[in-house]
C-alpha cells in the first residue's frame, strides 16, 4: 500500500513534466549547488547511446558490485514504479526516501536566494538520485544520460570513464536529424583526458566519436578493435562467449565461458564494453584495482535487467522488449526467428507516435501470425486504428485494442486456439510497462512514464 505522502511526490514529481524536456545543464547546476553539489563527491561511470545503455549499465553496476562494492545505479525511463530508476546494490530507494528527498529539494528551490526556473521532471530526478548515492556512501554510480549526451542533466558529473554504446537514429527533434548530428550529441559526455570506451559504431558515428576524443585528448577504446567478444551460445536464457583483450595479458588470465543472462546477440557488444568500462573504471583508481576477475564472471552471471527479450509468463508464453526504434525491432525480429520462430507469433504492438513507425513495424510485421494493434495510456501514444491502416497499407491485417490489457486479454484468447504460440509485447517501454502491471506488477501511476 503506498502512503499518501508518496502519492503526494510522485504526483508533484510527474507534474513537471508540463515543463517537457529541455535540454541544458544550468537549472541542474544551479539544484545541485543547493544541496551541496553531491555530483561532486560521486566516483562514477557514465553511460550515453542509443541503443543498449540501460543494460550496458546494469552488467557495469553488477560487475563493480561482484568486486564488493557498494554501487548506485541511475536509468531511465521505469518499466512500472518510479523507485526502478533509483538503486543501490539492486535495492530500489523506497518510497519514504524518495518523499523526504522530494521535500528536501522542493524546499531548497523555493527557498533559493537566487530565483531557480521549476525544474523538468528529470532534472529533478537527476539532482535526487545525486543526492540520495552521497548520502548513502556508495563507492561508484552508475549514471545513464536520459537523451542525449552534451546538453543531458546527467552531463555535470565528471565520470572515471565514459561509456558510448551503439547510435541510432531516435530523438531527432532534439539531437538532430543526422546520424553525425546525434553522434555529436552523445559525445558531449566525453571529458577532458578521461577515457572513453565506445562500441562498434557505423562510420559517421564514429569518426565524431573519435574526432571529440582527440579534441579532449581522451583516450579512447573501440569494440572490434581494441577487445571483442566470441559469441559461444544463445537462447532465451541468455548468452555465452569469450572475452578477449590484450589488456588481460597483464593479469595473466582469459576470460572464456562467460555467461549474462540477458538474451539477444547483440547483448555479445553490451557485455563486452561492460567488461572493459568496469575494467578501466577499477584501474582509474590505484585503491581500487581490480581484485578478481572471476568476479568479472560472477558479476556478469548475476545482471538483473528488465523488459530486454524477457519471458514474463510461460502458460501462456508471454514476452515483452521495449523495441522503440528500427535498430532495437530488427534485433528483436533477428532473436525471435532465430530462437522462437516455429511458435505462432501474436504481436501486440503500442508505439508513440514520434517514433520512426515505419522502421519499427516493418521488421516486426512480418514474423507474426496475428497483429493486435493497442495504446498505452499515454498522450503521446500513436493511435491503433492509424498504426493498423498503414499495417494494412503493407499488405497486413490487423485487430485494434483500446487498451494494452484488452490487448492482452484479446491475444491470450487467440493464444488458446494453439498450444505453441508466443505472445509478444513490445513497440515502446509505456506498452510493456502497462503490460506488466496488467500481469501482476505493483504500479503507482504508472500511466505517467516519462521517456528519459
Amino acid at each position: 500500500m503506498h502512503s499518501a505522502n508518496y502519492y503526494d511526490a510522485v504526483n508533484y514529481l510527474y507534474g513537471l513534466q508540463k515543463y517537457g524536456i529541455k535540454l541544458g545543464l544550468k537549472k541542474t547546476e544551479d539544484i545541485l549547488s543547493k544541496i551541496g553539489n553531491p555530483h561532486k563527491n560521486l566516483l562514477s561511470v557514465h553511460v550515453a547511446g542509443t541503443n543498449g545503455k540501460g543494460s550496458v549499465s546494469a552488467m557495469i553496476a553488477s560487475i563493480l558490485m561482484a568486486q564488493g562494492f557498494k554501487v548506485g545505479l541511475f536509468t531511465s525511463p521505469h518499466l512500472v514504479s518510479f523507485t526502478e530508476r533509483i538503486r543501490i546494490n539492486n535495492k530500489q530507494i523506497s518510497e519514504s526516501e524518495v518523499v523526504s528527498l522530494t521535500n528536501e529539494i522542493r524546499f531548497e528551490i523555493r527557498n533559493s536566494k537566487f530565483e531557480i526556473p521549476e525544474p523538468t521532471f528529470f532534472e529533478f530526478v537527476t539532482a535526487m538520485a545525486f543526492l540520495y548515492f552521497v548520502r548513502n556512501k556508495i563507492d561508484w554510480a552508475v549514471i545513464e544520460t536520459g537523451m542525449g549526451g552534451r546538453l543531458d542533466a546527467t552531463n555535470v558529473i565528471t565520470p572515471a570513464v565514459s561509456v558510448i554504446t551503439r547510435i541510432g537514429y531516435d530523438h531527432k527533434e532534439f539531437l538532430g536529424e543526422t546520424l553525425s548530428d546525434i553522434a555529436k550529441e552523445k559525445a558531449g559526455i566525453i571529458k577532458r583526458g578521461i577515457p572513453v570506451v565506445s562500441a562498434q559504431q557505423e562510420q559517421k558515428a564514429e569518426d565524431v566519436i573519435f574526432t571529440k576524443a582527440k579534441e579532449e585528448n581522451s583516450p579512447i577504446v573501440a569494440y572490434g578493435k581494441d577487445f571483442k567478444g566470441i559469441l559461444k551460445s544463445s537462447d532465451i536464457n541468455g548468452i555465452g562467449f569469450d572475452y578477449h583483450d590484450p589488456e588481460l595479458i597483464t593479469h595473466d588470465s582469459k576470460l572464456e565461458n562467460l555467461f549474462v543472462p540477458l538474451p539477444g546477440e547483440h547483448q555479445l557488444f553490451n557485455a563486452c564494453i561492460a567488461i572493459k568500462a568496469a575494467m578501466l573504471a577499477l584501474m582509474q583508481n590505484t585503491e581500487y584495482e581490480i581484485r578478481n576477475l572471476k568476479l568479472i564472471r560472477e558479476g556478469l552471471a548475476s545482471t538483473k535487467w528488465h523488459g530486454r527479450l524477457e519471458i514474463v509468463k510461460n502458460e501462456p508464453l508471454i514476452m515483452i522488449d521495449g523495441a522503440h526504434n528500427p535498430e532495437a525491432a530488427n534485433a528483436l525480429s533477428d532473436f525471435i526467428r532465430k530462437h522462437l520462430g516455429d511458435r505462432r507469433i501474436i504481436l501486440i504492438i503500442g508505439i508513440m507516435s514520434d517514433k520512426d513507425i515505419d522502421g519499427i513495424l516493418r521488421p516486426l510485421l512480418s514474423l507474426a501470425s496475428d497483429v493486435i494493434f493497442t495504446t498505452p495510456d499515454y498522450g503521446r501514444a500513436a493511435s491503433p486504428e492509424k498504426l493498423s491502416e498503414y499495417a494494412a497499407s503493407l499488405g497486413y491485417c490487423s485487430k485494434v485494442t483500446g487498451s494494452v490489457k484488452e490487448a492482452i486479454d484479446t491475444a491470450i484468447k487467440i493464444s488458446d486456439e494453439s498450444s505453441h504460440s508466443l505472445i509478444l509485447i513490445t513497440g515502446s517501454f509505456y506498452t510493456i510497462g502497462e503490460a506488466m502491471e496488467t500481469l501482476g506488477e505493483n504500479a503507482i501511476m504508472g500511466d505517467l512514464r516519462e521517456t528519459v
